[in-house]
């Protein structure tokens, strides 16, 4: 992956290109990384710890009025969510963004979604994450859209049993081919979990299959496939979510597997592919017999800092579930618990419930001395090192 376009003030520098993934003869150094970082304001290096809805930019109403606007389908707010407005740009201004998802709301057609995603870069200091869920199968949000008329890759259970590689691979390029034509440069996939329990109603088809050894090697020929077109991808959900029942979009879910019981079957795929992923994505599953926190493992140091980190090795970047999901948005004030990913681990908080709150919640949490900003810096600094990635 190529580098981004980021504005070096410090050093009166301009590193242009055309976002992850596009070309440049360019080379950016460890070194030259640390100087961007000292040439950041705090606002700026907090502001790369989130990826949001571009709508959450909006701050003439409250956050709750917003959503309740998008609920009932009030035609007022259709521009704030298609288009990047004045308003807005102004907001991304005191409140940058390391990173915009696109969902169907913010999606009219094509051409919209271009000249969107277009404006978004342009906003931005330092080149965003253009991401998306778009797995294959039921979560495609382009390929499932019959105005894009794309072919959908199918479901990776079916092609999970056809045991053969090269289709996981053909299914990472094609849906990266896409992407990358329209301006993304970060997907939301592959699942990286197991689907081990037949009730589970989060997974199943979504998963490449029921072996660690099966989904492992899958996981890591549709990164390659989604690397040969210049995308960043994204193993999810650890420490997995394929033995589950309940759904973390509504509440509550728990994880009853021992640690080293989830060693030998769930955290294979993510372990396997360490290496090779861009991001490491968390679940919002609280595990019961591994921590004494009772904290969703978004939240939870024992599972990300002292577990994955730790004990497993990976430091590379770790992402959020959507902190708009139940478990999270009904249980945890929305700033305090972007603090407390941050502090468990995480490196990029993923949609915030209200993004000015949460991102205000960061800035006082380092001003007071409760988050260092050596720690910002180190998360700053595994960003900025894929956004950088050759």
């Amino acid at each position: 992956m190529k580098i981004f376009k980021i504005v070096l003030t410090l050093l009166a520098v301009i590193i242009i290109s055309g976002g992850c993934g596009g070309s440049s003869s360019s080379r950016v150094s460890e070194s030259e990384i640390d100087l961007l970082i000292a040439s950041m304001t705090l606002r700026e290096k907090v502001g790369q710890l989130f990826i949001i809805r571009p709508e959450t930019l909006y701050n003439k109403i409250t956050a709750d009025e917003l959503w309740q606007k998008i609920a009932s389908k009030d035609a007022d707010i259709q521009p704030v969510l298609t288009t990047l407005t004045d308003d807005m740009k102004a907001s991304l201004v005191d409140y940058p963004a390391g990173g915009f998802a696109i969902f169907n709301q913010n999606i009219e057609s094509p051409d919209q979604m271009r000249q969107l995603i277009s404006d978004l870069k342009e906003a931005s200091n330092i080149t965003p994450f253009i991401a998306i869920d778009e797995e294959g199968g039921r979560v495609s949000r382009l390929a499932n859209n019959p105005d894009f008329g794309l072919e959908n890759v199918g479901s990776m259970q079916d092609i999970g049993s056809t045991g053969n590689t090269q289709n996981a691979y053909n299914a990472g390029a094609n849906i990266g081919s896409y992407l990358s034509d329209y301006g993304f440069n970060l997907d939301f996939a592959p699942v990286a979990d197991i689907n081990t329990n037949p009730d589970n109603i989060v997974i199943g088809p979504r998963a490449f299959g029921s072996t660690p050894e099966l989904v492992s090697k899958m996981v890591s020929a549709y990164l390659d496939g989604l690397h040969s077109k210049n995308i960043l991808g994204t193993i999810k959900h650890f420490p997995g979510h394929g033995d589950t029942v309940n759904d973390t979009h509504s509440g509550y879910v728990a994880v009853t597997k021992t640690w080293p019981e989830l060693l030998n079957l769930e955290l294979i795929p993510f372990i396997e592919n360490f290496a090779k992923t861009d991001l490491i994505m968390t679940a919002h599953i609280t595990m019961k017999n591994v921590t004494s926190d009772d904290l969703p493992a978004t939240l939870s140091k024992a599972i990300l800092t002292d577990k994955l980190r730790d004990e497993l090795g990976y430091d590379g970047v770790i992402i959020t579930d959507s902190m708009e999901m139940g478990a999270i948005h009904d249980n945890y004030p929305n700033g305090e618990a972007a603090v407390m990913t941050i502090e468990a681990g995480v490196d990029i908080v993923l949609l915030p419930y209200d993004y000015c709150e949460a991102f205000d919640a960061v800035i006082k949490a380092v001003e007071d001395g409760k988050i260092s900003e050596s720690r910002i810096n180190e998360s700053v600094r595994r960003i900025l090192s894929i956004k950088l990635k050759d």
